[in-house]
């Protein structure tokens, strides 16, 4: 029996198949594209505090913990409309004297988590902005009445005196 026209297509099709799946294994892999890290954002604009190469999980990490520990939105320190997409927010603006206050009480924090180890002698003392604020915009505090906040200057007294004893029952 000798091989028709279709029999010698159909060898010659799965030959070329043959070569061209051989030599696909063999030719190098096409070049890949260029890596880029997760969360790639162009070069922020106005940081003034942290750090020019914070990665943008960092940085969001960090807003979210200001936005609950003072119970405030990104409007808050941030130019933008709420409800808007935060696209359209210009977070490089120091229109808002809140963030410029924020700035602030981050170096403040700064300071204070550098020197707390040494004088708690805990080296894990941390302050952060929920250790005074506990949700508030302005901190929270109960200070004790006649409480001596700051030190007292050279040769004053360092407390205040008691209150008066009120008078007891029954005494005439």
């Amino acid at each position: 029996m000798k091989p028709g026209i279709p029999a010698l297509a159909l060898l010659a099709t799965g030959s070329a198949f043959a070569v061209s799946v051989a030599a696909a294994q063999t030719a190098p892999p096409p070049a890949a594209a260029p890596a880029q890290a997760p969360f790639a954002v162009p070069p922020y604009k106005n940081l003034k505090v942290f750090p020019q190469d914070i990665s943008r999980a960092n940085l969001l990490s960090n807003m979210k913990l200001f936005s609950q520990s003072l119970g405030v939105r990104c409007t808050y320190c941030h130019v933008g409309e709420e409800g808007k997409p935060l696209s359209t927010f210009d977070f490089a603006s120091d229109a808002k004297e809140h963030k410029v206050i924020a700035r602030d009480m981050l170096r403040m924090a700064h300071r204070l988590n550098t020197d707390l180890p040494g004088i708690t002698g805990d080296p894990s003392a941390r302050i952060s902005c929920f250790t005074c604020h506990r949700g508030s915009e302005k901190p929270v505090a109960d200070v004790p009445a006649g409480a001596v906040l700051v030190p007292p200057p050279p040769g004053a007294p360092t407390a205040a005196p008691p209150p008066p004893k009120p008078p007891e029952r029954g005494a005439s």
